[in-house]
């Protein structure tokens, strides 16, 4: 099971601080998991920019230009926030039983750790 999921409430933890340009500290929700190469994209964080080459539309208007987007950021820069204290935590799994047609089902859940906690 994956430690964070695609609308998960992120915060990097790593890289720049914010003083100095950079996306340290900053939190936001994450839009999508590259799970091939161990990447988040976070909403708000690792603006880069993409030069559009000039062209024509149907009508005829101009396209091209400088936009910025979000570019995938490693996971291991990433901790999940904590809902209650909105602060970055670990995650844990425990085991539950859940009912599935009937039938009783050993699942793994997550959950959010409080700093300090022991198992």
């Amino acid at each position: 099971m994956a430690k964070i999921k695609k609308g998960d409430l992120v915060q990097v933890i790593s890289g720049k601080s914010q003083a100095r340009g950079g996306d340290r500290g900053k939190q936001g929700k994450v839009l999508e998991v590259l799970a091939e190469q161990d990447r988040v994209l976070v909403e708000g964080v690792n603006f880069v920019s993409k030069h559009i080459k000039v062209g024509q539309s149907y009508r005829g208007a101009k396209t091209g230009g400088i936009e910025t987007h979000e570019a995938p950021i490693h996971i291991s820069n990433v901790q999940v926030v904590d809902p209650k204290s909105k602060k970055p935590t670990r995650v844990g799994f425990r085991q539950e039983v859940g009912e599935k047609g009937g039938v009783k089902k050993n699942v793994r859940v997550r959950y959010a750790k409080k700093s300090g906690e022991k198992l």
